[in-house]
């Protein structure tokens, strides 16, 4: 094998060693939220809804706030030793949660979490864009994906064990994992950096002051980056919503116990989205080497699925409508998942892609923290499928706004 298929095929080593890290990052951070019950026994604060409430959202915003951070220091060290420190990091903090003795101990350690995970994504999907450069972007960071969307599934696991043996084995036993997975890494991970963007030796704190500077300066001060932000915002509310009160939207419209309820829309998201993540990708990946708006066109196909998948959600009552409108979702969204970082690298440089992400995380993350607390009020006076629908006017401006001003010049841009 020539070095060229030699780093061919390793550039989906490295998606296969970051899928495994995707996966880690959303089962350490989902499966306190499937424990709840086992853990009040012995953290009696637990027992109330307002605390477990504090001890979820305290990750949100620390998440989201440190995720522009998270992606200008990627964009300036060494990528690998940035991922591996970040999975190590809150490893050893999911295994520290299974000695919590109270409930200050568990919200320090969640704060805690929120920094170290937020290190991981800006860093893991930039140094896979500068892997796959060509027409296999798409795809690559879309299987990237699915371990995000495996994660979340397999979080719930979390439970099982807590019920079969404590909730500080279940924290204990993921913690250990992620542990000897980041020595896996250690071993096995490259970092890749091409000579024009590799970063600099440590400068003075001015200097570096002037990079941050410039990094934002870039990327705030262009109308494409807004419209970015924007179109990765807007679905980012139903996003969130499915992922908080879909399970409750099922029992509700279906007239089903939330034990048959959870599992059937967590299935049915999680299937429609791997679907849709694999599709889109492949899709983008071909178009493009047509038309340089295909990763564009494909987002956009994803979106307005997205908008009468919205409407059955929240008007239907039949199990076709409601399960049907639920694929539609997950094909949708998966489809606009899978091209996020490769449309952002059509209109943003190598040395700032992180940071741009980091950005597009943080907007998304907050638009998370706003939809979940709109839609708990609606929840409580009876209006949830109404305005669950009503999330589908965000993702349609998105679209209009995308198609009329995201024109690229370049399939990759690698100049600032």
């Amino acid at each position: 094998m020539n070095n060229s298929n030699k780093e061919k095929a390793y550039s989906w080593v490295v998606v296969a060693l970051l899928w495994v890290v995707a996966l880690l990052n959303y089962m350490d951070r989902q499966m306190l939220s499937t424990m709840k019950v086992a853990m009040m026994g012995d953290i009696q604060e637990l027992e109330t809804a307002e605390n477990f409430g504090r001890l979820m959202a305290v990750f949100l915003w620390i998440y989201g706030l440190m995720s522009p951070m998270a992606g200008l220091i990627a964009d300036r060290i060494n990528r690998k030793w940035l991922i591996v420190g970040s999975l190590g990091v809150w490893s050893g903090v999911t295994l520290a949660m299974g000695y919590a003795a109270s409930f200050d101990q568990l919200y320090a350690l969640r704060a805690l979490m929120g920094v170290s995970e937020a290190l991981y994504i800006p860093a893991g999907l930039a140094l896979i864009a500068d892997y796959h450069r060509g027409n296999t972007r798409s795809l690559a960071v879309g299987i990237h994906m699915t371990g995000l969307y495996f994660g979340q599934a397999l979080g719930g696991f979390g439970a099982t064990v807590a019920h079969t043996w404590t909730w500080q084995t279940a924290f204990h036993s993921f913690g250990l994992v992620g542990i000897v997975y980041s020595v896996v890494l250690l071993l096995f991970l490259k970092e890749k950096r091409t000579p024009e963007i590799k970063p600099k030796e440590p400068a003075r704190f001015a200097s570096g002051l002037k990079s941050v500077r410039h990094s934002l300066g870039m990327l705030l001060g262009t109308i494409s980056f807004w419209v970015i932000l924007f179109y990765f915002a807007a679905p980012s509310f139903p996003g969130w919503a499915t992922k908080n009160w879909l399970p409750t939207l099922f029992s509700e419209s279906l007239g089903i116990d939330m034990s048959v309820a959870g599992p059937l829309s967590t299935f049915t998201i999680a299937l429609s989205s791997f679907i849709g993540v694999i599709g889109g990708g492949i899709l983008a990946d071909r178009w493009i080497t047509r038309n340089l708006r295909g990763r564009i066109y494909t987002g956009a196909i994803g979106l307005t699925l997205m908008i009468p998948s919205l409407i059955l959600l929240g008007f239907g009552h039949s199990f076709a409508y409601v399960v049907g409108g639920g694929m539609l979702f997950g094909i949708g969204y998966g489809m606009f998942d899978a091209n996020n970082m490769p449309i952002l690298c059509q209109f943003v440089s190598p040395r700032h892609r992180a940071a741009g992400y980091g950005l597009m995380n943080m907007t998304g993350v907050f638009a998370g923290a706003f939809i979940t607390s709109w839609l708990g009020k609606s929840t409580d006076a009876g209006n949830l499928g109404h305005d669950l629908a009503l999330l589908a006017i965000p993702v349609a401006l998105a679209v209009v706004l995308q198609l009329i001003t995201l024109k690229p010049n370049v399939a990759d841009k690698t100049e600032d």
